[in-house]
């Protein structure tokens, strides 16, 4: 297996989880006004996400690599994008909660990619795994946005 193959995805996989990091700082506190019930879930999807990009660095340390602890190009622009969004529709609370639910759909794809790249090693590939598993359970808590509306 090539290390610098896995320390790559991994890093990969890192600037994914630094964006959904940053992609819930933009979440105002107002929004559990309207949707108290999603507070827990996205509270665990924060706290999630710390314990996922601890695990990530851990993995590329391991391996000799350095990790790359920034976020990626298309999520800055997609925050960006959110910015502008917001500030020209009336109902910033679902248009927040869409967000979040396009972000999860994001970060699934590029774990599944990962791990159909072949380039992980047997452990990087469990963690990853474990990783994406955790991403569709909270993925499928916020996609149903009509009943939450």
């Amino acid at each position: 297996m090539n290390n610098e193959k896995t320390v790559s995805v991994l890093n990969d996989l890192l600037n994914i989880t630094n964006d959904r990091i940053d992609g819930f700082s933009k979440v105002e506190d107002k929004l559990w006004d309207t949707h108290s019930s999603l507070k827990g879930d996205y509270d665990q999807m924060v706290s999630q996400s710390q314990a996922m990009k601890t695990d990530l660095i851990r993995l590329i340390n391991e391996r000799g690599g350095n990790p790359d602890n920034t976020t990626s190009t298309a999520g800055a622009l997609h925050r960006a994008w959110i910015d502008v969004k917001n500030s020209l529709v009336s109902d910033k609370d679902e248009s927040t909660l869409e967000n979040v639910v396009f972000g999860e759909k994001s970060a699934i794809k590029a774990y599944e990619d990962a791990l159909d790249s072949g380039d992980l090693c047997p452990e990087s590939t469990k963690v990853v795994s474990d990783q994406l598993h955790q991403l569709r359970s909270s993925y499928q808590k916020f996609e149903n946005l009509e009943e939450l509306k």
